[in-house]
């Protein structure tokens, strides 16, 4: 479990393709905090540490997760937003993050402000029950809040302290990203879908 308050970046050094899987090589400033099985937060994807080694950890992505993020896409040299776990006591200070992604969307409109900036998303419309105006959302496992929605977009502010501290800072349009819709939303279109059925 997560909050979408991103702790560090960190950058993707080697990908290797093995089967179905993907092995990434991290390079983070927390590896030395570290330890192989726990559990961490790339873009909003939870994987497993797998190996530590200097300066770097290795994680793997399954077929499952490729189809599903933008790891696919990942290449060396690519920031990525870090979160570890929460720990029992913790400050929850976005939103309960699971570190599922469900979609990804693509970025289809940057605007710079007068001190923040304004990011345009459009999503799959199979997952439009699942947004609603001034929700919770899990954006790269960015927390942030959501406005002036439609049947598949969405738009969010970001301020110059995410600017500046998470990928945010790279994304441009036509870029994509990972997606978690709030776990709330989830299981009410659930209990609606099986009600309904």
């Amino acid at each position: 479990m997560f909050t979408g308050i991103i702790e560090t970046m960190a950058r993707v050094q080697d990908i290797v393709a093995d089967g179905s899987n993907l092995h990434f090589t991290i390079d983070s400033p927390i590896t030395g905090e570290l330890k192989v099985d726990q559990s961490v937060a790339h873009n909003g994807v939870c994987l497993t540490v797998t190996n530590i080694s200097g300066n770097t950890y290795k994680v793997t992505a399954v077929a499952e997760t490729l189809a599903k993020t933008s790891l696919g896409t990942w290449k060396t040299g690519d920031k990525l937003n870090i979160e570890r776990a929460l720990r029992v006591g913790d400050r929850l200070d976005g939103h309960f993050v699971q570190g599922h992604v469900d979609t990804t969307a693509t970025c289809i409109e940057k605007q710079t402000l007068d001190g923040s900036w304004l990011f345009r998303f459009r999503f799959p419309a199979a997952f439009a029950a699942l947004i609603i105006e001034k929700g919770s959302i899990s954006i790269n496992g960015v927390s942030l809040t959501i406005f002036n929605i439609g049947r598949d977009e969405f738009t969010v502010t970001i301020i110059p302290y995410t600017f500046e501290h998470t990928n945010f800072g790279q994304l441009e349009a036509g870029d994509t990203v990972n997606i978690e819709f709030d776990a709330l939303g989830k299981y009410s279109q659930r209990r609606l879908d099986l009600n309904a059925g």
